[in-house]
């Protein structure tokens, strides 16, 4: 009886062991993606330079963490291993774009569709949920135009739209400032003399950023933020003072918000009595001139004219 309690108990140990060497296979298991054979004007296209830049986008694809990717090639020897030409060139079909995903066992299938567009090619590429048959989203890529990340950008905005992001640094000669981008609050300057902000990671494309200061004008712009790039900006605020650092008051002498309140006595000119003797000096003045128009000639009286 005790050997073959041991016996169990080592089943189980085992077993135990099996699970929690598979959690993590599991936990990272990835998504695969198959990806279609490019096309273009509805026809397969086998130029050498098609084929390049089908290399290239299956290349970038398989940069995106937690992607497995079927290329174009296994896709096309699955089709020709189960007879099905028509697979070949689905045209947009989303069912078609199902069935090639499911042939080679992938739930999420990615097309293209080159054109041209002056001196710049275009793709345009759609991903497909093979499961539903059914488009995820679209996205353009524009062959030779890096602003936007090139293939890899066009992959991430894919695959993982969430991490088409570039970061801004700035450098703000003022501690206490505080950062905006289209609007929302995002970060604060630290420090004593120079604001230090960590890096700020935002979407690729154009803010709007604004910081501010009780003691300085707000510093203004729209800024470009590029795929996987940092984006450097200077903001002199210290150029750009428009708040004193004492200001006359009934204050208590303690600072509030960067800014010292000093006692000081009001000038002459602006004591009770200075005022009241304005104001009794400008009674008179207006009384006197009342008087003299009041006493000058009456407009009614006619005067004899003389002749020469």
């Amino acid at each position: 009886m005790s050997g073959r309690r041991g016996l169990a108990v080592a089943a189980v140990a085992a077993g135990l062991v099996m699970i929690a060497a598979a959690a993590p296979v599991a936990h990272a298991q990835k998504r695969t993606v198959a990806v279609a054979p490019l096309a273009a004007l509805g026809a397969e296209d086998t130029s050498a330079a098609a084929k390049k830049l089908q290399a290239e986008i299956e290349k970038a694809l398989a940069k995106v963490d937690g992607v497995a990717v079927v290329d174009s090639g296994a896709v096309l020897a699955a089709i020709k291993k189960a007879k099905r030409p028509e697979l070949r060139v689905c045209e947009g079909d989303h069912g078609c774009l199902a069935e090639l995903g499911k042939l080679v066992g992938a739930k999420l299938v990615v097309a293209g569709e080159a054109g041209g567009l002056g001196d710049i090619s275009v793709v345009y590429l759609e991903l497909i949920d093979a499961g539903a048959a059914k488009e995820v989203r679209s996205t353009t890529l524009e062959v030779g135009d890096t602003a936007e990340g090139g293939a890899v950008g066009a992959a991430y905005r894919l695959l993982a739209p969430d991490r088409y992001n570039g970061t801004l640094t700035l450098k703000i000669d003022a501690a206490g400032a505080t950062v905006y981008v289209d609007g929302k609050q995002v970060g604060k300057a630290k420090g004593t003399d120079v604001g230090d902000v960590a890096p700020i990671t935002l979407s690729v494309g154009t803010h709007a950023l604004r910081v501010t200061h009780p003691e300085y004008r707000d510093f203004v712009r729209f800024v470009d933020v590029g795929f996987g790039a940092d984006t450097p900006i200077d903001v002199p605020l210290q150029q750009f003072p428009i708040v004193s650092k004492e200001l006359t008051g009934t204050g208590d002498g303690k600072p509030l918000d960067g800014v010292t309140y000093v006692d000081r006595p009001a000038p002459w000119y602006r004591k009770w009595w200075a005022i009241a003797g304005f104001a009794g000096a400008a009674l008179l003045v207006t009384g006197v001139t009342a008087g003299i128009i009041a006493d000058g000639t009456d407009a009614d009286t006619v005067r004899p004219v003389t002749p020469p």
